[in-house]
């Protein structure tokens, strides 16, 4: 039997993606004025925007152990040989060490978590590379070595509207240097070491994804990348960062494009653009199609 991949709804895979590849989503949860609803189940990108707009109360929490608990016996009572779940960074949640005590409840030997350091399609496409690599007949270690490996080799750039959203949700540390006292200033920030950094400020939306390009081109250099781009509530400029990715880097492997989840969009607010860089890392060679 294969070796089952977990991850959670901050992955915002592209529609039928996990089922395509096996992957099993746990959502996070959305609150918006106090009633609760599952990422992506319940709760869609749209639904935060309007509540953002309209200056309601969005807040988030984490899967409970018990949740995850359930998903790891399901996969294993089905057959599965072991579990690879993989997660956000745990610096920017709790859902990883809920993960970790949900697999220590089952048995650590039979459940391995990762944390990935990062979030989004950065997230998704270590899950994604751990389950080619199930598929391809791996172990659960190898499987979980393809999710390091590929976590390790990506990089997750965006750009934010303001960024009242990440101070609120207590998101953004060292990024508050970001802030200045011009109302147009974009902040352009990424993601390391597991946390949320910022990179440099420009005066305009247009100006930050230029900026997303270039520096998404100087991270892919010469290697076939995959790329993926995420917006909340921008889908004609996520089009217009994917087609010029596209020119800027030929030899790519292919630009998804998807709207930022819920979650993650309750701390980065509406008008967030995101380019996800993945290099080639994991040993399961194939596209993603």
């Amino acid at each position: 039997m294969s070796v089952a991949v977990v991850t959670d709804s901050t992955a915002h895979l592209p529609e039928g993606f996990a089922q395509r590849h096996a992957i099993t989503v746990v959502p996070l949860h959305v609150l918006i004025d106090g009633v609760s609803g599952l990422d992506g189940v319940e709760v869609g990108p749209s639904a935060v925007a309007e509540a953002l707009g309209q200056r309601r109360t969005v807040t988030t929490s984490l899967p409970t152990p018990a949740e995850f608990e359930s998903v790891y016996r399901a996969a294993l009572d089905e057959g599965a040989d072991g579990v690879v779940s993989v997660h956000l960074s745990r610096e920017l949640s709790g859902t990883w060490n809920a993960a970790v005590r949900a697999a220590n409840a089952v048995g650590a030997d039979r459940v391995r978590v990762v944390d990935s350091r990062t979030t989004a399609m950065g997230l998704g496409f270590a899950a994604l590379h751990a389950a080619q690599a199930s598929a391809a007949g791996a172990c659960a270690a190898e499987v979980e070595a393809a999710a390091v490996s590929a976590a390790g080799s990506s990089q997750t750039l965006f750009a934010v509207e303001t960024l009242e959203f990440l101070r609120k949700g207590g998101r953004i540390g060292a990024a508050a240097a970001l802030l200045g006292t011009a109302l147009s200033v974009k902040p352009v920030l990424r993601v390391a070491d597991g946390r949320i950094q910022p990179l440099e400020k420009v005066r305009t939306m247009n100006r930050a994804i230029a900026r997303l390009v270039d520096l998404a081109a100087e991270t892919a250099g010469e290697e076939p990348v995959e790329l993926a781009v995420h917006h909340l509530g921008s889908p004609e400029r996520a089009v217009e960062v994917a087609n010029r990715l596209e020119e800027r880097l030929p030899e790519s492997r292919g630009c998804l494009v998807s709207e930022i989840g819920a979650v993650v969009g309750a701390h980065t607010g509406p008008g967030v653009l995101g380019v996800v860089v993945q290099k080639p890392a994991s040993p399961v060679r194939g596209g993603l199609a």
